[in-house]
């Protein structure tokens, strides 16, 4: 199985306070990884490294088996889901499922399929 994300000796320090000390991890495809732990463990921090929103301190990311140090987060395809909704309310269901692959540009054949696969992973 293919590792789509890895993150190798991450350390992010922030006015010298160590927000994350040496994280190693790996997410393979078709993994499906859910962070937890309290207020303040750093879990925003690293989703901002993955997506590119912050950078490292030291340490390396890996996204599809590429470099993605120095890359801005509109070219990292990476996304994330807020813990308080984050949605479109003008939109329906549908569309706020489809718009990140609208995004990336999918046809909208496989954008009914794969939204398709959403609902019914959801009921």
């Amino acid at each position: 199985m293919t590792n789509v994300v890895e993150l190798r000796s991450i350390y992010k320090t922030i006015h010298e306070h160590e927000i994350l000390h040496d994280i190693n991890l790996e997410v393979s495809e078709g993994e499906f990884l859910t962070l937890l732990g309290p207020s303040g463990c750093g879990k925003t921090t690293l989703l901002r490294l993955i997506s590119g929103f912050e950078e490292p301190t030291q340490g390396s990311i890996r996204i599809d088996g590429h470099d993605v140090s120095g890359l801005p987060p509109y070219q990292r395809h990476v996304h994330t889901v807020f813990q308080n909704y984050a949605l479109f309310p003008h939109m329906t269901v549908f569309e706020n499922i489809a718009f990140g692959l609208r995004c990336r540009k999918v046809s909208q054949p496989e954008i009914k399929e794969r939204v398709s696969k959403v609902y019914k992973w959801l009921s």
